[in-house]
């Protein structure tokens, strides 16, 4: 048996949202109110995006943290307002998110971050590099990556501009040391796992 989504009779606050929980297959996000179902990443994309974690895990400096696949509320709108909660393929986000998310639950806040970014995929071109890159810099994120795995893997850092929104300097590929929002390199076609 399979069960359909009802659409809420309203559009949702965060905490609304929130008390929704997880939703399979896949997982969800909230667009100003709005329920969007997203489709599990495929292999390559969650292979790639574990390497990243550890490298940019290991080179963190105190007081930072990441972690994947998190819930993120934008606070682009009051608490009684159609949230958005976006959910980034990776955040960098500080430690002291990571306490206040231990003592009262709840989701990370938009404030507390320094960095996300997201792993396009074929179906998510257009929202990660135009919907999601104005919606983060609206939240006041001052960095956001872009990576394409199109061979060669390749990296769009963007950084927020004032007025202007979210600059960046192109495409970068195989080794990417910026020095913001924390000093990492980045090897973005790391070697291949060998077998046995």
């Amino acid at each position: 048996m399979t069960l359909q989504p009802v659409a809420p009779p309203h559009p949702l606050t965060v905490a609304e949202y929130l008390a929704i929980g997880e939703i399979e297959p896949g997982y969800s996000e909230l667009v100003e109110g709005r329920l969007v179902m997203c489709a599990s990443p495929v292999f390559d994309h969650q292979d790639f995006l574990f390497e990243l974690h550890s490298q940019v895990r290991s080179q963190l400096p105190p007081g930072l943290v990441a972690a994947q696949d998190l819930d993120l509320d934008l606070q682009l709108v009051p608490a009684d307002g159609p949230g958005t909660v976006r959910r980034p393929d990776l955040v960098v986000a500080t430690r002291e998110a990571q306490l206040r998310l231990r003592r009262e639950g709840g989701v990370l806040r938009a404030s507390e971050v320094v960095l996300v970014v997201e792993v396009v995929s074929p179906s998510s071109v257009r929202t990660d590099h135009v919907v999601k890159r104005g919606e983060y810099a609206d939240a006041g994120i001052p960095h956001y990556w872009i990576v394409d795995l199109d061979d060669p893997v390749s990296l769009i850092a963007c950084h927020l501009a004032g007025d202007f929104g979210y600059r960046d300097g192109g495409a970068v590929t195989g080794l990417f040391s910026p020095t913001a929002p924390f000093a990492v390199e980045i090897d973005l076609d790391p070697p291949a796992p060998t077998g046995p």
